[in-house]
Parts: structure tokens; C-alpha cells; sequence
């Protein structure tokens, strides 16, 4: 399930979770976040109660964007113990953010 986090939600949801969280910045604009959407939603399945997934619309919460240094999107960060861990900038194969997923998921 994909969570849809803003400036309201994103202390509990993001920092404050148990679990790793992979947050996509994106757009609905942006093309190549509309590439990546179908395989982060399949990763979100695969990885159900392990990495909690969601998304981040930088239009809307320009303020968390610039918190976290997104300057390009998708920008997609990998949040663990409620710090930024590890990142990944642009469309990538699927192969790759499983390995990240992989490396954080308990």
C-alpha cells in the first residue's frame, strides 16, 4: 500500500515509524516518476510490513522537498530510525531499488 505523506503526517509516518521508509518525491508532472509509480507500487506489495512505502508530491509539500534537498525528481529516500539513509536520484531499474530495499528490510 502506498502512503501519501505532506507536512501534517510526515513526523509520525516517516520519522517516527518502527519500520524502514521509502519516500518518492515526485510529481504528477514528471515523467519519469510516472515510470517509476507501477514498480514502486509492486515493491510496496513485496515489501508489505517489512518497508512501509509512500510518496511525497513536491508541489504540495514544497517544504519537506527542500528539507530533504530534493532539487530533481523522483528523488527517493530511504528513511531508517527517522534519518535519511540512503537515496536514489532519477528512473531506475527495478533490480536496483530492490537491492536497496533488500539492504534495510529487516
Amino acid at each position: 500500500m502506498i502512503n501519501l505523506f505532506n507536512e501534517e503526517n510526515f513526523e509520525a509516518e516517516v520519522l517516527g515509524s518502527s519500520i524502514p521508509v521509502f519516500v518518492d518525491f515526485f510529481a504528477d508532472w514528471c515523467g519519469p516518476c510516472k515510470m517509476m509509480s507501477p514498480v514502486i507500487d509492486q515493491l510496496s506489495e513485496e515489501y508489505a510490513g517489512r518497508v512501509k512505502v509512500g510518496k511525497v508530491d513536491v508541489d504540495e509539500s514544497s517544504e519537506l522537498a527542500a528539507r530533504y534537498g530534493v532539487m530533481s525528481i523522483p528523488n527517493m529516500v530511504l528513511f531508517k530510525d527517522g534519518v535519511p539513509a540512503d537515496r536514489i536520484i532519477g528512473a531506475v531499474p527495478k533490480s536496483q531499488l530492490k537491492a536497496l530495499f533488500d539492504k534495510y528490510a529487516g
